[in-house]
């Protein structure tokens, strides 16, 4: 099935949509304009919705809210957003009455026509697929960024031609239903994650695994030979599989102990020549290097390197003021990203802010890190908190932090914030000349915002006004 005939076959068609996010909002418009019924269903009560909710009803869609928003589906065909969880009872029991349960990412998937790079992992998959998009750009492609970055793809399918790419990045919500492949496939790491929402680490990895498991012979799998999750993964792909590292010789891109970076057995450039900081941005480039190798021209690649700027709230340098660099690293949503990211730059100890919605992940070894890189740590977490999320990671950082066996009383000094306002007063009260101080909340920001990107904003706006 071509893209015009799936949305010529939706007039009259009874679709329902699960969420009003993101993803979902441009998929109702267009979905409305071609003569489906579309039902809207959210947890939250119609009001909340404010002007999403008035759009859509001025369009002409049918909304179902609050505590019932999940009962009597009976539609042709329901989209969930990504947030949604796929194995909820309620789904699974309109997928028997014969109700199609599906996502913008998959039937994307079905209708591509062209090529499909994507990444996932449990860290550094925005950024990697920042860089391959960047990359194939730079090589003449026309390429088309979409997926769990915030923009989807499947509204302007019918402008896609089958000599463009696209490149995606997928999410484990994304993928736990999916039953496609992208021709490339990248895992940039496996850690936990989404805990709060996957059963177990088991099912959490196996979601990741749909990102390859479904390619045939003629795919390309990318895999993380340093993590023990990722590489793991090796025996169980289809088609051509290469590995990258930052300590050992690969059959993918890897890197020397002085810092050279190859290819198999050819030189394509030093760590030095990649503009955006840190450890973890090599990894992220030697996943990217893999992924378009016989793609994109050498040449290209070591230019890419040297102008890209990186992802905002990504190590986001906001400003210097009075000797003071003051980072947002807001992405850093779980221990292991928090970890890999500011902590991992500085050889002195820095100003940090941290806190937020647990997601029921270990904060044990993060802890450690803290006491060996932070002087002092601001605690953010809301007096009253939005509904349906606990601020419990503030507390449960501070325990690692006084329960690491490296921890001294005052070593790091330990505040407490209840307002983004708050966290940056107490940060810059703290701070001297030649300090960095950085959001690092290793943990989600739903307590608060509705967003890591609207945490960022709002810190960089309030780092701004100083």
């Amino acid at each position: 099935m071509t893209a015009s005939e799936f949305y010529s076959a939706l007039k009259g068609k009874r679709v329902s949509f699960i969420g009003v996010g993101r993803t979902n909002l441009p998929l109702i418009e267009k979905f409305i304009a071609c003569g489906a019924a579309v039902t809207v269903r959210d947890k939250r009560e119609a009001e909340a919705l404010g002007e999403d909710g008035a759009h859509l009803k001025q369009l002409g869609a049918r909304l179902i809210c609050g505590a019932g928003y999940l009962e009597n589906i009976d539609e042709d065909m329901l989209f969930r957003t990504p947030g949604v969880p796929y194995l909820l009872p309620e789904l699974q029991a309109a997928k028997s009455r014969g109700v199609a349960v599906t996502s913008e990412m998959e039937v994307f998937f079905d209708l591509c026509p062209c090529k499909i790079y994507a990444v996932t992992g449990s860290d550094g998959k925005t950024t990697t697929t920042s860089i391959i998009a960047e990359m194939l750009k730079a090589a003449g492609k026309t390429v088309h960024l979409g997926g769990n970055i915030g923009r989807p793809l499947l509204p302007e399918i019918e402008e896609i031609a089958p000599e463009d790419v696209a490149v995606v990045e997928l999410s484990s919500f994304q993928l736990i239903s999916m039953r496609r492949s992208p021709d490339v496939a990248v895992i940039t790491n496996l850690s936990p994650n989404h805990l709060d929402v996957h059963k177990d680490m088991d099912e959490y990895v196996n979601a990741k695994k749909n990102i390859f498991l479904h390619q045939n012979a003629f795919g390309r799998t990318v895999l993380n030979a340093d993590n023990a999750l990722t590489a793991a993964c090796a025996p169980e792909t289809r088609g051509e599989t290469l590995l990258f590292s930052r300590r050992a010789r690969t059959n993918g891109a890897w890197c020397s102990e002085s810092g050279e970076i190859f290819f198999g057995d050819t030189f394509v450039l030093r760590e030095s020549d990649i503009l955006i900081p840190g450890k973890h941005n090599v990894e992220n480039y030697l996943a990217a290097i893999s992924a378009v190798w016989g793609d994109v021209p050498t040449e290209t690649i070591v230019s890419v390197a040297g102008t890209f700027g990186g992802v905002e709230h990504r190590m986001e340098l906001v400003r210097t003021l009075d000797g003071v660099r003051w980072y947002n690293d807001s992405i850093a949503t779980s221990p292991s990203r928090a970890m890999i990211g500011t902590l991992s730059l500085y050889d002195f100890k820095i100003v940090m802010i941290a806190g937020g919605a647990d997601k029921k992940v270990p904060f044990d070894e993060l802890g450690g890190v803290i006491c060996d890189k932070v002087k002092t740590l601001v605690l953010l977490s809301p007096e009253k908190p939005l509904p349906g999320f606990k601020p419990a990671a503030a507390g449960k950082i501070e325990a690692a932090v006084r329960g690491a066996a490296n921890y001294r009383a005052g070593a790091p000094e330990i505040l407490h914030a209840h307002t983004m306002e708050e966290a940056v007063a107490l940060a810059k009260s703290r701070a001297v000349p030649g300090d960095v101080v950085s959001l690092c909340p290793a943990a989600t920001g739903f307590d608060m915002y509705k967003s890591f990107a609207e945490r960022g904003d709002i810190y960089r706006a309030v780092v701004q006004g100083l």
